[in-house]
């Protein structure tokens, strides 16, 4: 597997994520103070289109690495829960790093 390949994941896993977190602020600001529709509406809407982004890349990412169905899910679904994206994303790494082409350097080189 090419590095690059877990490297636009983790990259579009970090931003959906801070743009979640973002999101829920700004809802906060809209429902709680009823101020902030305007922005709460372009955030979402950048939100969407960085998930749809993320859900491609992290669909590419699971069907390389071979992933069962649950695990691929679980992936694609933690873009929408608060601070999961951050957390997953941290297990995803550590697992797939292995076997990115040139992780492992010849013993006798």
């Amino acid at each position: 597997m090419k590095k690059s390949v877990l490297t636009r994941y983790r990259v579009m896993a970090y931003l959906t994520a801070v743009m979640l977190l973002i999101l829920c602020t700004c809802m906060v600001f809209k429902y709680g103070f009823d101020t902030g529709a305007d922005l709460t509406l372009a955030v979402s809407q950048v939100h969407g289109v960085l998930f749809m982004i993320y859900l491609v890349f992290a669909f590419d990412l699971g069907s390389k690495a071979r992933w069962p169905f649950p695990k691929l899910l679980w992936v694609l679904v933690s873009g929408t829960i608060p601070l999961a994206a951050f957390f997953v994303e941290r297990k995803v790494r550590a697992e797939i790093e292995p076997l990115v082409e040139g992780a492992l350097a010849p013993a006798d080189a």
